[in-house]
């Protein structure tokens, strides 16, 4: 394909993705259906050409930065908490799952080897993180289970990505062994977390001694990609490298960074992350036609592959369920022995994190690097595909629902010791005593009165606040709504003085930059 019209179908992706977005949006679906569903039909217009997709080059792209963005963000006390209860999902959900699969998959096929069943077990096992974030983003869950299924979507990758290796190796030679299989698993993953510290200390090190923070944002920008590919080119986990590395710069950057570096830098990463995680969908749904088209047309497809494709999707759905149900009955067993360090998640909790397992682009880029002439390719890439839709479609739609059934509700056990209003009322007291020990000279005498009065009306106030919230959250509401709509006159004052030429571009973007810092200061506090 021409190079300018490799582009223009680029920016013509980009334009589809917010139109879908915006139709997502305007019926009430979840937007990762839409950009399937969109992709899959821009896939067959006519005149369109076929999307082939190079499955090396799309985890290399996507995958590293959507990896980093979920590192930055997840909490990591609950993250060191519940450790366990992620490993038991992002390791031995992945293996079992890919077990029950492989057995599923001969049972089937029995004249398929071992090798093959086992590689489309690894491929479709790990729920992916990006389709993960998607429907999370969506819904509101008690705070381990978030913890759960965000830990899980970060470090299964590196589970299915070292059983696929060992199981098309295993293919190609005809040799497995479970020892060197855990062996491997347990070099990989400690090389990549290796890899990942010392990327990440690198980084902090650097940013520290860095003064513009344009270039302090691009070094950033650039750190998922330079730890994924340093631990992939040493053969180690890229994806423990990617995600260790986010830990360590999430723990650092409010110390590292200023207030306008970390503003400017979230707004650009979370265009970014928004535009590859869109992309992501579209590229799947584009995928369609090679896929059908390699399986022989749609009707070919239904009519061979249908029933297995149905068949092991169920299997999978239910070796997820049978994982996660078994692991809380050890929990309940070790309670009654006297083990009571965790907790159970109950029927409710357990039938919600089983049913969150949608799987993605890695699913889509595994399938798509099978070698060629491996045993099954065909049906494992159809199959690939058939369970990528079917979760998306599925469960991506529905997880909503089931959490609303759930009404899950959040433990004692997790909920922070302070709430917010606590945790600003000792802020508060803080920068008190700090202005307080600042607003007198060195012959104590008072040379700030009206700051020192103003942060002590400011403190007790939020104080008073913390005490009686419930009986001034409808004041607060009402206050914030006044601020808001004197924001507004201002900007159109703002406005009407820069049409009319009284004020001169320079002083229009710095007192618009005031206004805008205070309506999203208002805006968060009315919320």
């Amino acid at each position: 394909m021409d190079p300018t019209h490799l582009f223009e179908l680029v920016i013509g992706m980009f334009v589809a993705i917010i139109a879908l977005h915006y139709a997502a949006h305007r019926f009430g679906l979840p937007p990762s259906v839409a950009l399937l569903a969109g992709g899959a039909m821009l896939a067959f217009l006519p005149g369109l050409p076929a999307i082939a997709v190079d499955p090396g080059l799309v985890l290399v792209i996507f995958l590293p930065p959507l990896l980093m963005d979920g590192a930055w963000f997840i909490a990591l006390r609950p993250l060191r908490r519940h450790m366990i209860g992620i490993a038991s999902l992002a390791i031995g959900a992945v293996f079992f799952t890919c077990a029950v699969l492989a057995v599923v998959t001969h049972l089937l096929f029995p004249s398929l080897p071992w090798a093959a069943c086992a590689a489309l077990g690894a491929i479709v096992s790990p729920p992916d993180a990006i389709s993960a974030r998607a429907v999370l983003q969506r819904v509101k869950l008690p705070r381990r289970l978030q913890i759960l299924l965000e830990g899980e979507s970060l470090l299964n990758d590196a589970s299915g990505l070292v059983l696929f290796r060992l199981a098309v190796a295993a293919g190609v030679t005809g040799a497995f062994s479970t020892v060197d299989a855990a062996g491997s698993f347990l070099l990989l993953a400690a090389g990549g977390a290796v890899v990942g510290i010392v990327v990440g200390t690198i980084w902090v090190l650097f940013v520290k001694r860095l003064r513009d923070e344009y270039l302090m944002i691009a070094a950033t920008t650039l750190l998922a990609w330079t730890s994924y590919l340093l631990g992939e080119q040493i053969h180690v986990s890229g994806v423990i490298a990617t995600v260790t590395t986010g830990l360590i710069a999430s723990w650092h950057q409010h110390t590292v960074f200023s207030a306008s570096t970390r503003m400017r830098g979230t707004s650009f990463w979370t265009v970014i992350v928004f535009l590859m995680e869109a992309a992501v969908f579209v590229l799947i749904g584009l995928s369609l036609r090679g896929v059908v088209e390699r399986g022989g047309g749609f009707g070919v497809v239904t009519a061979t592959m249908g029933l297995p494709i149905l068949v092991i999707l169920i299997a999978l759905t239910l070796a997820r369920f049978g994982w996660v149900f078994g692991s809380d009955l050890v929990i309940k067993l070790c309670n009654i022995l006297g083990l009571d360090r965790y907790t159970p998640l109950g029927i409710r909790g357990v039938t919600v994190i089983s049913w969150a397992g949608v799987r993605g682009v890695v699913t889509l880029a595994l399938a798509l690097s099978v070698p060629e002439g491996f045993p099954g390719r065909d049906f494992i890439l159809v199959t690939s595909f058939a369970v990528i839709v079917g979760t998306v479609l599925i469960q991506g739609t529905t997880l909503g629902q089931v959490i609303t059934w759930a009404r899950l509700t959040e433990p004692e056990s997790e909920k922070a010791r302070f709430t917010m209003s606590q945790a600003e009322a000792a802020m508060a007291q803080a920068q008190f005593a700090t202005v307080k020990g600042l607003a007198y000279d060195g012959e104590g005498k008072l040379i700030h009165p009206q700051l020192l009065e103003r942060y002590q009306r400011r403190a007790v106030a939020i104080v008073d606040y913390a005490a009686r919230t419930e009986q001034y959250s409808p004041m607060l509401q009402a206050h914030f709504v006044v601020v808001l709509e004197a924001v507004a006159t201002g900007r159109r004052e703002l406005i009407r003085l820069h049409r009319a030429g009284d004020i001169d571009d320079e002083t229009l973007r710095e007192l618009e930059r005031d206004l805008d810092l205070e309506e999203l200061s208002a805006i968060s506090a009315k919320s």
